[in-house]
């Protein structure tokens, strides 16, 4: 999948979701409008009529403590006696005690005259025994206006008050009429649903994307490994090839030196194919979690000390220069001798490698965090940071286009990675483009 490919992907995806997103908002506001102006014209009606009804029973109330308080001759102020608890429950305050039939009488007949042609139930509090004690329903009927019922209403029996009240009181409950709270409704906006679900729906659009660029990315580096593979394999196929074809058409008359030293060259290129073809077994029994450790009490300044003998031999009289500063003062660590030499001079051989100039290597050694830490530092061309992030993994080498002047497969760093973690170390690196990079491993000790 090319980056054109994807970029396409991409912009379809987006505009995709934006359209389906201005499709549903577009939807969802029409609903709610809908929604809105129903409830709002439904609410306006039960408001008046739920507001009326108010009215109406707050006078019916007032007439019936007006009668009460006249017959007990007590100038009482009627001011703040009715309450009205919910839509359909009120309260009255009153300064004597009723009797249930004649309270029933006077609300049948206030409640009548107001026009409230509604069930309900009765109750009177008795301040001597703390208790409400409810009515059966009082039914209205055209045929006998209100008529007492064989019923009561659930969790309106006689019961012990958790609040005494002080002084008398009476109240009147309408079962039939729609219970609503004085207090105002908490509205909670539907809005808040769909920006949670506009929420979910970017991050899955963003997930799949990531998961298309990571495929993009691995089909990537798997194409650059076989573009090196090939390469790799190539160069001494071909010298093979061209000295088995030399030395078929060499006659008896040539000495035996040409006949050596093509056939020297054909078992030279032969074996570096097989370390190729080895190399990449090797790191695939490794992939598959087979590190076998064989760990040991180890000396890495003697293994530096090697390090930097094989390299002055090799690259002192090219201007190459190593410097090794062995700060630590306990070097000794448990390790596998054999994987940690392959690791520091898989290191050294990237600095040499990857360095456009005459290579100069620094080799720090530290104690730090209960651990040793072992610092390389080169001259070399560099990376940039996204391509840090990456040159641990399999396969992956740090583009170059089609330009093969650096052979491998991208296989060390990811095998020192590997043998690092083996040990339960860590690995980072630091690198800028023309400034060289530098390598920061860390094992514990003991």
């Amino acid at each position: 999948m090319n980056n054109k490919t994807i970029n396409a992907v991409v912009i379809l995806g987006v505009l995709s979701l934006i359209s389906i997103l201005f499709v549903q908002l577009v939807w969802v506001r029409k609903t709610m409008e809908m929604q809105a102006k129903n409830i709002a014209i439904q609410e306006k009606e039960d408001s008046l009529n739920l507001k009326e009804f108010s009215e109406q029973a707050h006078i019916a109330l007032t007439n019936v403590l007006e009668i009460i308080t006249q017959k007990t001759d007590e100038n009482t102020d009627l001011y703040g006696a009715v309450k009205q608890l919910r839509t359909n429950h009120f309260t009255v305050d009153i300064n004597q005690e009723l009797q249930p039939f004649y309270l029933e009488t006077l609300l049948k007949k206030a409640l009548y005259n107001q026009n409230i042609h509604q069930d309900f139930v009765y109750g009177i509090y008795d301040c001597f025994t703390d208790t409400l004690v409810f009515s059966n329903l009082i039914k209205f009927s055209k045929d006998s206006l209100y008529s007492p019922v064989n019923e009561s209403i659930p969790g309106l029996t006689s019961a012990k008050l958790r609040l005494k009240k002080d002084g008398h009181y009476f109240t009147v409950f309408f079962p039939k009429v729609k219970a609503k709270s004085i207090e105002p409704a908490v509205f909670i906006s539907p809005w808040i649903y769909i920006s949670i679900i506009v929420v979910l729906v970017l991050v899955f659009f963003a997930y799949s994307l990531t998961i298309i660029i990571r495929q993009k990315r691995l089909s990537e580096v798997k194409n650059d490994f076989i573009n090196n593979m090939t390469h790799e394999l190539k160069t001494p196929i071909s010298t093979i090839s061209l000295s088995s074809e030399l030395l078929l058409r060499m006659d008896e008359e040539n000495n035996i030196e040409k006949v050596r030293r093509y056939a020297g060259i054909i078992y030279k290129e032969n074996k570096r194919l097989e370390n190729q073809v080895e190399r990449v077994l090797n790191v695939a029994k490794l992939d598959k979690d087979k590190v076998v450790l064989n760990k040991e009490n180890f000396n890495i300044h003697e293994l530096l000390d090697e390090v930097k003998e094989n390299f002055e031999f090799n690259h002192s009289e090219a201007g190459g220069e190593i410097e090794l500063q062995k700060n630590a003062t306990n070097f000794s660590i448990q390790v596998d001798p054999v994987h940690i030499t392959n690791v520091v001079y898989n290191l050294l051989d990237n600095a040499v490698k990857y360095c456009s100039e005459k290579p100069k290597i620094q080799i720090i050694t530290r104690n730090e965090k209960s651990g040793l830490s072992l610092e390389i530092t080169d001259n070399g061309i560099g990376m940039k940071r996204e391509h840090s992030k990456l040159i641990f993994d399999k396969f992956y080498r740090v583009p170059t286009g089609n330009i093969h002047n650096v052979k491998g497969f991208g296989l060390g760093l990811y095998y020192v990675k590997l043998i690092v973690e083996a040990h339960q170390g860590k690995i980072d690196v630091k690198s800028s483009v023309g400034k060289g990079t530098t390598f920061v491993l860390w094992f514990p000790l003991g």
